[in-house]
């Protein structure tokens, strides 16, 4: 059930063209503005309100599905106004609210709106901003992670028509139980490291920083390349808290092309197994999964797939394998959400000191780990050799 929450009610003070709201992790961001424009688009006939993010995947799993739950919570979906091709609802007034994806101009010089809500703005550029912004109206919506500073602090904070607003987990009372836990133990965490105080600042609080030390830069593309080289699949087995992460890379250029299959939680070997059938991957496939559950992988053996291999593993394994992997230039799909995710913040460990040590954090490598099985494996050396 939706509650109306502090972050709500701060979020509603704004009245500026543009409302900025920068906040942490479940400070309820999208969970505000979302069910504001909906009322927007409730009481006031033909408003035309548009909602982007920087891909469509992203959409999905973001603020297109947090829109569907708001409107159901509050019992007014009605199937039949969605159009599941547009990825627009229409309401009963003639107001709509429409979902697209900011990666390319076309989209971006479309026709004009009343409201716009460009969700996790960071993620996008300058140039996207500018084209929307221009085209809209009565008012602009924005928000975002504080990793670090971006085109907003440069060039629009100071602005006499915007708002800026911080909000964070408590000003969140509807925050779930295990995202409240995982942030109060980061507070903890924070007293005796560098990192986990600099995550607790920007994820907890909500304020600007920097998570430091990432280890790979990479670039996000719209698909695989017609012609590249199938490299292998990875897989890390997860079940309960972790997820299990399949990904598939490909090589097209001496640059490595990595796009993500299956990143879920809950999943046993069979229905691991009965996911991929369904996308059609081929039992011949290569697979490199990590070599911690022997069992598992005879299970996928039996399921037909029997070019699986353990990933090797040994004594400096995780760092040879990112120096592996730092070798070439990394390109992920923009569906690929949970890599990118995973990327943006694996970084390396520091000590109480805050000086980084040669190894990297224990977090955020799920899909990266399925990664690394295939450097280990399939890929060579900056030295041009085989590990």
């Amino acid at each position: 059930m939706f509650k109306r929450t502090t972050a709500v009610n701060k979020i509603l003070s704004l009245k500026k063209f543009v409302r900025a709201v920068q906040g942490g992790t479940s400070a309820g961001k999208t969970f505000s503005i979302i069910p504001i424009l909906i009322d927007k688009a409730a009481k006031i006939p033909q408003t035309e309100i548009s909602i982007v993010a920087e891909s469509i995947p992203h959409l999905k799993r973001g603020a297109m599905k947090d829109f569907i739950k708001i409107m159901k919570s509050t019992s007014r979906w009605v199937d039949s106004r969605f159009n599941a091709t547009d990825f627009k609802y229409t309401f009963a007034n003639g107001s709509q609210i429409e979902f697209f994806s900011a990666d390319s101009d076309a989209k971006l010089r479309g026709a004009r709106r009343d409201w716009l809500y460009m969700n996790e703005c960071n993620n996008m550029t300058f140039h996207a901003y500018n084209e929307l912004a221009s085209r809209t109206k009565q008012g602009v919506y924005l928000d975002w992670n504080p990793t670090n500073e971006f085109w907003f602090h440069e060039h629009l904070q100071r602005d006499n028509d915007v708002d800026f607003l911080i909000i964070n987990y408590l000003d969140n009372e509807s925050c779930p139980e295990s995202a409240l836990n995982f942030i109060l133990k980061a507070k903890e965490k924070a007293k005796n490291s560098d990192y986990w105080a600099n995550w607790y600042k920007v994820y907890g609080l909500g304020e600007i920083g920097s998570l430091q030390g990432t280890i790979f830069q990479f670039n996000i593309v719209k698909d695989i390349p017609t012609g590249a080289e199938y490299i292998a699949m990875g897989l890390d087995w997860g079940y309960s808290s972790d997820p299990t992460a399949l990904i598939e890379v490909y090589k097209y250029n001496n640059e490595l092309y990595i796009n993500e299959l299956i990143f879920a939680t809950q999943l046993t070997n069979s229905m691991i197994l009965q996911q991929m059938k369904s996308l059609g991957l081929s039992v011949h496939s290569k697979i490199i999964a990590d070599s911690a559950e022997p069992k598992s992988i005879a299970d996928f053996v039996y399921g037909g797939y029997t070019n699986i291999q353990a990933a090797m593993k040994g004594r400096d394994s995780i760092i040879n394998s990112i120096d592996v992997l730092q070798g070439y230039k990394l390109n992920v799909t923009e569906r690929s959400t949970n890599i990118i995710s995973e990327l943006r913040k694996y970084s390396w460990a520091t000590d109480k000191t805050g000086k980084q040590l040669n190894e990297p954090i224990d977090e955020y490598n799920h899909s990266i780990d399925a990664l690394r099985y295939i450097a280990l494996n399939c890929l060579k050396s900056k030295g041009g050799f085989y590990l």
